[in-house]
C-alpha cells in the first residue's frame, strides 16, 4: 500500500487493520455487523501482513525497518534513503506498528469466529506472532544494542551495522512513545467461550515463558478477570509516561510533541565521516530541507498519533484500573489514573481550538484576522499540525481528515466516566455519538434511524 503519490515503494504505518477494526466496532454498537466487509478485510490484510513481514524484517529476527512510516525527518537520517554509514535501521516504531497490526488481525479474528470456527487457526497465529515481536523489542538480558534502554526508561531506533554492531539513536521522540499503543486487552468471558484456543495458547506460553521477561503478564488476571497484550510491562509504562507527561518534554499544552523539548537545549548530534548530522527540537515548521523540506515532525503536535496515545491509555486503564496512578505533569504532584490522564489529554488538544481568557483561539495564533474579524473568528479551520509549545495552526488548513479527530475525543470522552469505561467490553472511542440525555439505542431500526439510514431497500 503506496504511502503517497510521488514513491510507490515507500510505506505508511500499517493501520489499515486498526481502521476496519474500528468501523467493525463501531457498526457492533449500532446492532449492524457488516460480516461481508470484515471477511474481505481481513483476506486482503493478512496478504498486506505477510508482505510486511517478508520485505520489512531482513534479519528474520522479527525487527522491522519502513522507512519513512509517515514521520518524515524524526531520525537523523531519511529512513526512507540508503544510510551514509551502510548497514539498516532497526525502527522502535516500525516493530511497535508490525506488534499493533498482529493485535489488530487478533481482534478482527475473534471477531469472525462466533461466524466461522476456521478463524481459530488466525488467533492462535497472530497471538504468537506478537509475543516473537514483543521479545524482539527487549530481548532478555542489558544490550547496548537493543530498542530499550534501560538507563533512560525510553525506546530508540537501532542503526545496524554493515558489520553486525548496533547503537542506539537516541532522539527522544514519538519513536519511543508508539511502543505503549500496541496494546490489546481480552475480555475474560472470552476465555471461557472457546477453551481449547485458551488451552493451546496456555501450553504456547509454558512452552516459551522467555517471551514474557520483559512485558506485560498475559497470564496475570486484571479488572473484571481482562488479559493484557501489551509490549510494555507496568514498570515500563510508567517510565515512559514519566517522560511523555513531563512539559519540560513531550506534553505541551496543547498535546503531545512529536520530539522532546529536551532537546531543545540538548540537540542529538551523529558523526559519520566528517558530517555531522542533527537533531533539534523546532516547534513550528522543520528548517532541515529532508523530505524537500516539507517535513515537520521535529516538535509540533500530530492530533493522529496523540488519538493513538488516548486510546493506549484507556486501553491500559482498562486492565489496571484504578491501582494504577501516575503524575501528571510529571513533577506537578498531582496523581492520575490512566483515564484521568486520557481525559487531560483530551480536554489540551481540545482546547487548541476554545477561545482562552483572553478571547484568542490558540489555533490561530498572531493571525489577526481571524482572531478578531467577526466574519472569520468563528470558522474554525483544521490544520494539519500546530506549534508544539503555543497551538497555533501549522501546514495546509483543511485536515479534516486527520485533525478532525478532536470532535471524536470531545464526542466520545464527553460521554464516559471511569466507571463505563472498566464496566464495559466494547472499545471506549468507537462508539457512536449519543445525546447525553438519550436513552440506549434499544434495536438496530432505531440505530439506523440515528444514522438516517432508511429502513426500506435502497435502488442500485
Amino acid at each position: 500500500m503506496p504511502a503517497y503519490e510521488w514513491n510507490f515503494g515507500d510505506v505508511n504505518p500499517p493501520v489499515h487493520a486498526f481502521a476496519a477494526l474500528f468501523l467493525q466496532n463501531l457498526e457492533a454498537d449500532l446492532g449492524d455487523v457488516d460480516l461481508p466487509f470484515l471477511q474481505e478485510s481481513f483476506a486482503k490484510l493478512l496478504l498486506n501482513f505477510t508482505w510486511w513481514v517478508n520485505r520489512k524484517d531482513p534479519s528474520g529476527h522479527n525487527v522491522f525497518e519502513g522507512g519513512f512510516l509517515g514521520l518524515d525527518n524524526i531520525g537523523v537520517f531519511d529512513r526512507s534513503a540508503a544510510l551514509p554509514t551502510g548497514g539498516r535501521l532497526e525502527q522502535a516504531d516500525g516493530t511497535a506498528w508490525m506488534a499493533m497490526f498482529s493485535q489488530n488481525m487478533l481482534e478482527m479474528a475473534l471477531a469472525l469466529l462466533p461466524y466461522d470456527k476456521t478463524y481459530e487457526e488466525f488467533v492462535l497465529k497472530f497471538v504468537e506472532r506478537f509475543f516473537w515481536i514483543a521479545a524482539a523489542v527487549d530481548p532478555i538480558g542489558d544490550n547496548p544494542d537493543e530498542m530499550w534502554d534501560e538507563e533512560d526508561g525510553f525506546f530508540y531506533d537501532v542503526l545496524r551495522l554493515p558489520d553486525g554492531t548496533g547503537t542506539r539513536m537516541k532522539v527522544r521522540s514519538l519513536v519511543g512513545l508508539l511502543p505503549i499503543c500496541a496494546i490489546t486487552v481480552i475480555e475474560a468471558d472470552l476465555l471461557d467461550r472457546y477453551p481449547e484456543i485458551a488451552g493451546q495458547a496456555r501450553i504456547f506460553l509454558e512452552r516459551n515463558q522467555d517471551l514474557l521477561v520483559n512485558i506485560a503478564d498475559p497470564t496475570v488476571p486484571g479488572v473484571q478477570g481482562r488479559r493484557i497484550l501489551s509490549l510494555v510491562n507496568e514498570d515500563k509504562l510508567r517510565r515512559i509516561l514519566a517522560r511523555m507527561l513531563d512539559e519540560e518534554r513531550f506534553l505541551g499544552p496543547h498535546g503531545i510533541r512529536s520530539i522532546s523539548r529536551w532537546h531543545l537545549d540538548h540537540p542529538y548530534t551523529f558523526n559519520v565521516g566528517g558530517t555531522e548530522y542533527e537533531v533539534q527540537y523546532e516547534p513550528a515548521e522543520s528548517t532541515t530541507g529532508m523530505f524537500g523540506g516539507n517535513s515537520n515532525w521535529r516538535g509540533p503536535v500530530w492530533f493522529p498519533i496523540n488519538l493513538l496515545l488516548i486510546r493506549a491509555l484507556i486501553q491500559h486503564y482498562r486492565y489496571y484500573g484504578n491501582d494504577l496512578k501516575v503524575e501528571c505533569p510529571t513533577g506537578s504532584g498531582k496523581m492520575m489514573t490512566l483515564f484521568e490522564v486520557a481525559q487531560e489529554l483530551s480536554r489540551r488538544l481540545a482546547s487548541t481550538f476554545l477561545r482562552g481568557g483572553d478571547g484568542r483561539r490558540p489555533v490561530y495564533g498572531g493571525t489577526k484576522l481571524f482572531q478578531d474579524d467577526p466574519h472569520w473568528r468563528d470558522l474554525i479551520l483544521f490544520y494539519e499540525y500546530f506549534h508544539g509549545d503555543n497551538g497555533a495552526g501549522l501546514g495546509a488548513s483543511h485536515q479534516t481528515g486527520w485533525t478532525g479527530l478532536v470532535a471524536r475525543l470531545i464526542q466520545t470522552l464527553g460521554q464516559l466516566d471511569a466507571a463505563t469505561v472498566l464496566e464495559d467490553r466494547r472499545w471506549p472511542l468507537a462508539r457512536p455519538y449519543r445525546r447525553l440525555t438519550a436513552e440506549p439505542m434499544a434495536d438496530v431500526s432505531t440505530a439506523r434511524e440515528a444514522r438516517g439510514v432508511s429502513e426500506q431497500k435502497q435502488p442500485d
